[in-house]
């Protein structure tokens, strides 16, 4: 069930505000960020639509790779949710899948803003080398990570269990001590567990930056 908490409120107010074709297109460095990233056919969309009780929000479409831009949305108050490019599809040209790769790192370590990074992979697959890097890079950038796995709806309890239980020790090569989250953007389960992670990292960097500074 997906229940908006009143101090969550603010997730519902989110709306675009633009889609970046590359790092330095992105708007000034002034805010709270969380970035949110995923293979390509995640439901990365499906999942910002939930989070943000929007269904038209973020696009959500069948065809993996499509979306190469960084997406911005505004959720008012200094507070922005960065959509990631999608990554991992074979079919994407050799500069997109360039572009990701330096993209994302610079994301990471050059956008003081950023206060957390929700890292989706698909419930039913082990993690791939990408996400093994962007583990790794948010390691070495000192950036809070939580592993989602979503469309946990798909696969019985105990399945799911499982899927967590591996996620988490490879959480663990990379010192991380936060569990991965079980979700589902179909039925949004988990859904409001993920949304309290990102309101706690909003209002750490919203204390951070000094009281009343957005207000």
């Amino acid at each position: 069930m997906n229940v908006i908490a009143s101090e969550h409120a603010y997730f519902r107010r989110a709306r675009f505000l633009m889609s970046a074709p590359a790092f330095e297109l992105l708007p000034p460095d002034d805010g709270i960020e969380i970035a949110v990233v995923g293979r390509s056919n995640v439901g990365k969309s499906s999942v910002l639509n939930a989070l943000c009780d929007q269904r038209g929000l973020a696009r959500t479409s069948g065809t993996p790779g499509r979306t190469q831009h960084i997406v911005v949305f505004d959720l008012e108050h200094g507070r922005r949710l960065l959509d990631l490019p999608g990554f991992g599809y074979a079919a994407v040209k050799r500069e997109l899948r360039a572009h990701w790769a330096d993209a994302v790192p610079r994301v990471l370590h050059e956008r003081r803003g950023l206060v957390g990074l929700v890292l989706l992979a698909d419930a039913r697959l082990p993690l791939k080398q990408e996400e093994r890097d962007l583990l790794r890079w948010c390691a070495e950038a000192g950036v809070p990570v939580q592993l989602a796995l979503n469309k946990a709806d798909k696969l019985a309890r105990q399945a799911t269990l499982q899927a967590a239980r591996g996620a988490q020790q490879i959480l663990r090569e990379f010192r991380i001590k936060k569990s991965p989250l079980t979700i589902s953007a179909a039925t949004k389960t988990g859904i409001d567990a993920l949304r309290q992670i990102l309101h706690d990292w909003f209002e750490r960097g919203l204390k951070k930056e000094g009281p009343g500074l957005y207000t």
